[in-house]
């Protein structure tokens, strides 16, 4: 098992979680594109692992979709999308974690529901910093 560490964005929240991740995905449906603001959640999942809130845990807030099995956690300071545990299973928001992980996305899901402009990415030109928009 891999130990990771991970914060939210104010670092008011702190976890640590020792896991061997059994999918990584990226999930284009459309809460999980509300959730991050962006075109799709990059999410780890593990059945078994050991994780543990070393500050801030009072901080940490869900909020379940009323009528769904969706759920996300999240710094109430902040905002930062933090780890979820639901039916025995943890997901990860791979932007919390602070280590590196060693693997690749496993794919796509629910890739019906992606944003109209999530096409052809990879031509959109790249820039190391924010450019002169005026």
């Amino acid at each position: 098992m891999d130990t990771h560490s991970g914060s939210c964005l104010c670092s008011k929240v702190r976890f640590e979680i020792d896991a061997i991740f059994h999918g990584f995905f990226l999930c284009h449906c459309s809460r999980c594109r509300k959730t991050t603001g962006s075109a799709h959640g990059a999410n780890l999942f593990s059945k078994a692992a050991n994780f543990r809130w070393l500050e801030g845990e009072a901080n940490v807030k869900t909020f379940r979709v009323p009528g769904s099995r969706f759920l996300t956690t999240f710094c109430d300071t902040c905002g930062s999308t933090l780890p979820t545990f639901d039916k025995g299973h943890l997901l990860v928001p791979a932007g919390s974690l602070d280590s590196a992980v060693d693997c690749q996305p496993d794919g796509h899901i629910f890739v019906a529901s992606r944003a109209e402009w999530d096409h052809d990415l990879e031509l959109v030109p790249r820039f190391n910093s924010v450019p002169d928009i005026t």
